[in-house]
């Protein structure tokens, strides 16, 4: 599997500052990164997907070049130095197809020696602002992604699965807003918020955890 990730570490401390007047979502970023006083700087460009509601301070955002989903504070967190968020936003279409929501699909990604590898995974929503874009997560690997499926879909490398695990579509009780926590395999204990439910699968989360960037996809059930 050939997605790339930025290293997972420590939430570095956030410095309050006020926040802008406009609504950021939507809007192109870009700013340097030093993780702690000993790392270089790095620079980073990417859009703003959403801001989380039980955390208004929270930010999904997609940089360039990699395929997960990041939730940071962006306008808070000490590691981002040089924010500049440029002023055009994305345009959205009026129309997209919905055939592959909520759907169970194996996912083709070409490897270093030109063969094929499928994952099996989750098709969650369709990606806020840039709706050619989807969220999917993978049993392999429960953090959240984002890529354009459709073209994937078209190219022959999604393949739909059979529905017959499929939920229906029952009323399940949000659990979004609620305090988790989470015992590794270490006995380690990580705490963490649901920050969002999926509305194709009902018993699938976000959870941000308190200690790291990704956002992670679990089946609450």
């Amino acid at each position: 599997y050939n997605s790339v990730c930025k290293q997972k570490c420590y939430v570095g401390l956030s410095r309050p500052i006020s926040l802008p007047r406009q609504n950021i979502v939507g809007c192109r970023i870009k700013h340097k990164w030093k993780e702690d006083c000993y790392s270089p700087m790095s620079h980073w460009t990417g859009i703003v997907l959403d801001q989380v509601a039980v955390n208004p301070s929270l930010y999904l955002i997609k940089y360039d070049g990699f395929d997960c989903v990041y939730g940071l504070e962006i306008l808070q967190d000490e590691r981002v130095h040089g924010l500049k968020i440029l002023p055009s936003k994305i345009e959205i279409p009026h129309f997209l197809t919905e055939r592959i929501l909520g759907r169970a699909v194996e996912h083709q990604f070409e490897m270093d020696d030109g063969s094929k590898n499928g994952w099996r995974g989750l098709v969650l929503a369709r990606a806020p602002i840039m709706p050619t874009w989807f969220f999917i997560t993978y049993e392999k690997d429960p953090v959240l992604y984002m890529y354009q499926l459709l073209e994937d879909y078209k190219d022959g490398d999604l393949r739909i699965l059979p529905d017959s695990a499929r939920e229906p579509g029952e009323v399940v009780e949000s659990l979004v807003g609620n305090q988790v926590e989470y015992v590794i395999e270490d006995g380690k204990q990580r705490k963490g918020t649901v920050i969002h439910q999926v509305q194709a699968k009902p018993s699938v989360y976000f959870i941000k955890f308190d200690d790291d960037y990704h956002i992670y996809v679990y089946d609450m059930v």
